[in-house]
């Protein structure tokens, strides 16, 4: 399976953000990374709706909305009507799983669920069978810049353990060097910020990290 690229927009310069977007569109990203924090679930604020309205008319790219927040029953809807093609959420936020699973199918989005480092994978197994995508955080959630916890990876081989089929996205210190643990622990979403928006040559930098897997190593 090629892998996916997912160019996280929080370490983008929002300043010339329709250029930054352009930019890594055109340097090959699959996915856009959308990282929503509430300063509640966690201690950070980024932003909501609006600017993923705006992001949507800027671009074709599959938007990918994680919400870090508190009580994500109270806006998948906004978000999905913002543009967002796909919705994860914590599984250690406050709402009812379920209850956040169906209003996003309700609004016809792809889904998914989160879970923090120091959560279990069997966390999840009661909602696999209603999950898109699983995403596997690989440093704690909040802000940029950590360093990749490869201790988080097994998880990966749990989900399969456990039937999931969908994809499974790692979030958290990805680069060139880390890459190449995540992609052969099976991880087939990478989502990656400073190690592409913080360098000159966005086409460069998401064709080493895809690179790290044999078979897109011609691709870039």
């Amino acid at each position: 399976m090629s892998v996916k690229i997912a160019p996280s927009l929080l370490s983008a310069d929002f300043a010339k953000l329709s250029a930054e977007i352009t930019d890594a569109e055109l340097g090959g990203a699959d996915w856009l990374h959308l990282d929503v924090m509430d300063g509640h679930f966690v201690p950070n604020i980024t932003f909501g709706p609006p600017l993923i309205k705006t992001i949507r008319k800027t671009t074709k790219l599959y938007l990918d909305t994680h919400l870090m927040i508190s009580h994500p029953s109270q806006y998948v809807d906004a978000f999905i009507d913002a543009g967002s093609d796909m919705v994860t959420f914590h599984v250690e936020a406050e709402d009812d799983p379920k209850e956040v699973l169906t209003k996003i199918k309700a609004k016809g989005a792809q889904c998914g669920m989160v879970i923090n480092p120091d959560t279990e994978a069997s966390r999840l197994e009661p909602f696999l069978n209603d999950l898109d995508m699983v995403l596997v955080m690989s440093v704690f959630p909040g802000f940029g810049g950590q360093s990749f916890m490869p201790e988080v990876l097994p998880k990966i081989k749990d989900l399969r353990d456990l039937g999931f089929q969908g994809e499974i996205e790692l979030d958290g210190g990805i680069s060139p060097e880390t890459a190449p643990e995540a992609i052969a622990a099976g991880a087939t979403v990478l989502v990656a910020g400073s190690a592409i928006f913080g360098t000159a040559d966005r086409r460069a930098s998401i064709a080493a990290i895809r690179g790290a897997n044999k078979e897109d190593s011609v691709a870039g």
